[in-house]
């Protein structure tokens, strides 16, 4: 059956990569959460998307340049200005804490694209370690670089490539530098490469999946998981299909 990962979170009703979004999404039924990581200027695992501060908080420039002691005291409400008390940036650690109350799996996006972030794979891996997170927790990226790094560090821990342009075989590409799973972008997906890449022991969960055709057809079609900003809609639709 077709896992729901929330976005962000319960993005469509809720600010991205906050607690309220994840606990959201543990309340709609989603069976796990995606979420961002960075690194802030004192090493700091922190859950935030963009690499500047300027769109979801109240804070400017870039995560890298803010200490944690600075960056907890920012606002992120993105564009639910009136919720009160305003979120705040939540560190991977709060994550981690507050998945004690649950089964979700949660998918970690390493952000390390535009800046290379020495050292954090091996400060996420310690954390899942710590948590003895290893069955609930996939790493993915769209830095296949730091996601082979990974795989070399924890062979036993999910790594999953994140690609937004059409790679051809994409399931052999993920094999060969270890990962376990494609995480395409949704507009690049098709029947054969659904059927294939599971065929060959790879999973296929797409991104990000809202509109409500795409969605059936990915669960019709028996595709492993999708993240979408709206982790109810898709229960409903699956439940509709299944009826469960």
């Amino acid at each position: 059956m077709t896992f729901i990962f929330a976005h962000r979170g319960y993005s469509a009703i809720a600010p991205e990569n906050t607690m309220m979004a994840f606990q959201a999404a543990q309340d709609a039924g989603a069976d796990g959460i995606e979420l961002d990581v960075q690194m802030t200027k004192d090493g700091c695992l922190v859950v935030i998307h963009d690499e500047k501060l300027d769109r979801t908080t109240n804070g400017k420039g870039y995560v890298k340049d803010w200490t944690w002691s600075e960056l907890k005291h920012l606002e992120a409400p993105y564009k639910y200005s009136n919720i009160q008390p305003p979120p705040t940036i939540p560190l991977l650690i709060d994550v981690f804490d507050w998945m004690k109350t649950n089964h979700l799996v949660c998918n970690i996006e390493l952000k390390n694209n535009e800046f290379l972030y020495q050292g954090m794979e091996e400060k996420v891996l310690q954390l899942i370690r710590q948590y003895q997170y290893e069955d609930r927790v996939i790493i993915s990226s769209f830095n296949h670089y730091s996601l082979a790094h990974f795989h070399r560090l924890a062979p036993d821990i999910q790594t999953a490539i994140l690609y937004s342009s059409h790679l051809y075989m994409p399931w052999k590409y993920a094999t060969a530098i270890g990962a376990s799973a494609i995480h395409p972008n949704v507009r690049t997906v098709n029947s054969a490469i659904i059927q294939a890449s599971i065929e060959h022991g790879v999973a296929v969960r797409p991104y990000t999946v809202n509109k409500e055709k795409q969605m059936e057809w990915l669960i019709q079609q028996g595709c492993s998981a999708m993240f979408t900003d709206d982790p109810q809609k898709a229960i409903a639709i699956r439940k509709s299909i299944f009826g469960q």
